[in-house]
């Protein structure tokens, strides 16, 4: 019955719209989509991400999202690399895990500008990216 992933939704304060543009769209380089004009009224910006979106959302009763988290696959292992300095650049939270859990990945985490959390995924070879 389930056939794909549509989009996923990130939390965000009042008033996110100037810093979501210039995170995810210009510092992740994803393409802004335009909202519906209802749902627009709410606030947010919304974004593609591939095939899927991401909603950058507001929340009234905002609180970062510290362990749950989007992943964004990254085309490759050195693009991942150029990613994480880049974010590093701008001062934002960028890290790498100690160890390397899934076999065929390279991982990185970030935070957004609210410190919700974010995994960036790239394969390196045989991956269980199919």
């Amino acid at each position: 019955m389930i056939v794909a992933l549509d989009h996923v939704q990130v939390a965000a304060p009042e008033g996110c719209e100037r810093e979501a543009r210039a995170f995810y769209g210009d510092l992740l380089g994803l393409e802004e989509i335009e909202k519906p004009p209802l749902l627009a009224a709410r606030g947010g910006v919304w974004f593609t991400v591939g095939d899927q979106q991401l909603h950058v959302g507001v929340a009234a009763q905002f609180a970062p999202a510290t362990k749950a988290h989007p992943a964004l696959r990254v085309s490759s292992a050195a693009a991942l690399e150029c990613l994480v300095e880049r974010l590093e650049a701008s001062g934002a939270s960028a890290s790498r895990p100690e160890t390397d859990e899934i076999p065929g990945t390279v991982r990185a985490f970030a935070s957004d500008p609210w410190g919700n959390r974010l995994e960036l995924v790239a394969a390196t070879g045989a991956s269980v990216f199919t």
